[in-house]
């Protein structure tokens, strides 16, 4: 259980209040004045930030949220305080909420200027908006299904080989829309899968993929998966292991449940990733370098963009590499 997990508990068990803002201090190694908080009676789940009454803040963005309420109270504690306040509407949606919780106390927590503290608090929450707008689709499409599982195998093996579990998480930035799947420092990895008839054939979304200006290695890693029903390791299996490999580092859990739903990827629909289950065929990382295969920004013209291409990967044997050199030269 998380600490923010049990302070809501221990709120719940307060028989001593019942009705307003339950508020607990979140942690003291938190720099503002964060707290966990319990709307009771309805017993809602909130967090807390409290500033001054003189900030001006602005939430009219997030008035017609279904899930989450976003409100600014007098401070029930403090004289000229406000407490900005999100709280959860559906309980349903938990677990996501408190990875929510978490992220936001993460990005102020050593933020003590209360208006740079309002501005970060506040458009990190306009990205998680958008994550719950996503929880009523109907999960994720196949192709999605099989790019999430190309990134997570890598991600395993990648947690595998190292010790510092935060640092190999936050190299996962294929979530954030980025470029490349993974980066950090001088190196980057670009997951591609294919299945089916097409097990040689690698799409390139850009010019920028396979750019290596102002990198020292990139590797392409190409998974060639058979999909199959009721067989193999589903979606669901790779998720729960990667998780378990992290169980004993909250910090690491809840950064990589984060990225998962940044993804489209909700606990809640896990039913439909029940059925569909992935075995390898073969598992391969290239270099990219020298003559490999590839278009680079520079090659295109001006006025050419939105380059979109494919490589077979049959002409780019010559690049291969062993699977312990790149993780010898992907340090997190």
């Amino acid at each position: 259980m998380t600490k923010i997990n049990q302070i809501w508990e221990e709120l719940a068990n307060d028989k001593s209040f019942t009705k307003g803002l339950l508020l607990r201090r979140y942690s003291g190694s938190v720099l503002p004045d964060v707290y966990v908080a319990m709307q009771h009676p309805e017993k809602l789940l909130c967090i807390c930030v409290s500033i001054s009454d003189a900030i001006e803040v602005n939430i009219s963005n997030f008035s017609n949220l279904q899930e989450i309420e976003v409100d600014l109270y007098p401070s029930p504690t403090e004289t000229a305080k406000n407490v900005l306040v999100f709280k959860l509407l559906n309980f349903q949606h938990k677990d996501i909420f408190t990875v929510l919780c978490e992220d936001l106390i993460n990005s102020i927590a050593n933020e003590t200027n209360e208006r740079k503290l309002v501005k970060e608090i506040l458009n990190r929450f306009e990205k998680w908006k958008s994550l719950f707008s996503k929880i009523g689709l109907q999960g994720l499409t196949a192709e999605e299904q099989r790019g999430l599982y190309g990134e997570l195998y890598f991600l395993r093996k990648f947690l595998q080989s190292k010790n510092n579990h935060l640092a190999v998480v936050n190299t996962w930035i294929g979530t954030e829309m980025q470029v490349r799947d993974f980066q950090s420092q001088n190196w980057a990895v670009e997951v591609k899968t294919t299945h089916g008839n097409n097990h040689q054939k690698v799409h390139i979304s850009s010019e920028r993929q396979l750019d290596t200006t102002n990198i020292g290695s990139l590797f392409l890693y190409h998974i060639s998966l058979e999909r199959m029903q009721n067989s193999g390791e589903t979606l669901n299996n790779i998720v729960d292991s990667i998780s378990e490999i992290l169980q004993s580092e909250i910090i690491a859990l809840n950064k990589f449940k984060s990225k998962l739903y940044e993804t489209g990827y909700f606990d809640l629909q896990r039913n439909l990733y029940n059925e569909i289950g992935y075995f390898i065929r073969q598992d391969v990382f290239y270099k990219v370098e020298n003559d490999f295969p590839r278009i680079e920004e520079n090659d295109i013209r001006i006025g050419v963009g939105d380059v979109k291409y494919s490589i077979i990967l049959s002409q780019c044997t010559s690049f291969t590499i062993d699977e312990d050199l790149v993780f010898n030269t992907t340090e997190p």
